[in-house]
């Protein structure tokens, strides 16, 4: 309780802005990370993560060896995403090599040559801030950040939602509705980049696929329409982001790592429950 009453105290923005981060990430994180069960693109999704560290040591690089002042970690590392879901989506449209080598390469180019540049950038060896997060730094123009990338998801999902559901569960009758499948493919994935950026500071890059799909897989159990999915999937994530900041508040845990480990405890919960219910359910009609 201590918790919340230092949050609703007056002039606390240290703790309320996280906390108004870690909500309107978990919207974020619920729908798009339904579509990316759904569409199984989690592996891709991770190599993004991943990526992103590259962009992010390219840019602490160039500000501060010519003083690219422009070129914040932030768009840096939005900018890598971009270049690897593209390099992704042009070799499984007309690549004649394996979709999966060429995403292990993204994966460990990206943080490699993000490791180098860093290494090179005085007072920026450690990584540890971008690699687990640095949720508790958030400021005013990150939340409004957040809120236009909410408001983005959300209207694209609404638009888009009849033609996303039908490539996301058979992509192939989809095309021969004269659907273009190729244009949806590249929207999911520059969704799912634009996440993971935005959602880097709350749980960092190493953890953040793991928030990006674990709440999805929660919701997958209880839900049998797309739509159910999405709402699920974002209050899930709202009661392991809700519990995880109050638990790492309490004991002076990192904040991300406790976020998810609660989603993953809530997983588990929710695998044993199931169980449970379907074979009380199995033993009931046997009787």
């Amino acid at each position: 309780m201590d918790f919340f009453r230092d949050l609703l105290a007056e002039g606390n923005t240290f703790l309320l802005f996280p906390f108004i981060a870690g909500v309107l990430g978990s919207i974020a994180f619920g729908v798009v990370g339904s579509y990316v069960v759904v569409r199984r693109i989690s592996y891709i999704a991770g190599a993004v993560a991943h990526s992103v560290l590259g962009g992010i040591g390219a840019s602490l690089y160039l500000n501060h060896h010519y003083d690219w002042k422009w070129l914040s970690p932030q768009i840096g590392a939005l900018l890598a995403a971009l270049i690897s879901i593209s390099l992704i989506n042009w070799v499984g449209r007309f690549g004649k090599q394996r979709e999966d080598s060429l995403i292990g390469a993204v994966w460990v180019i990206g943080m490699s040559s993000g490791i180098l540049f860093m290494s090179a950038t005085p007072g920026y060896n450690d990584l540890s801030g971008y690699l687990f997060g640095d949720i508790l730094f958030i400021s005013q123009n990150d939340l409004w950040l957040l809120g236009s990338l909410n408001v983005l998801i959300v209207a694209v999902c609404w638009v888009f939602y009849h033609k996303m559901l039908a490539v996301c569960f058979d992509e192939e009758f989809t095309r021969l509705r004269g659907i273009n499948t190729s244009f949806y493919n590249f929207l999911l994935l520059l969704l799912t980049a634009i996440t993971v950026v935005m959602m880097i500071n709350i749980v960092g890059i190493v953890m953040v696929i793991a928030l990006l799909t674990i709440p999805a897989s929660t919701a997958s159990m209880f839900s049998r329409h797309l739509w159910q999915m999405l709402i699920l999937s974002s209050l899930f994530c709202l009661a392991s982001v809700v519990t995880g900041f109050s638990v790492s508040y309490s004991y002076d845990f990192p904040t991300g790592a406790v976020i998810v480990l609660v989603s993953v405890l809530i997983y588990l919960a929710a695998v044993i429950t199931k169980s449970l219910f379907q074979r009380f359910r199995a033993v009931e009609q046997k009787a």
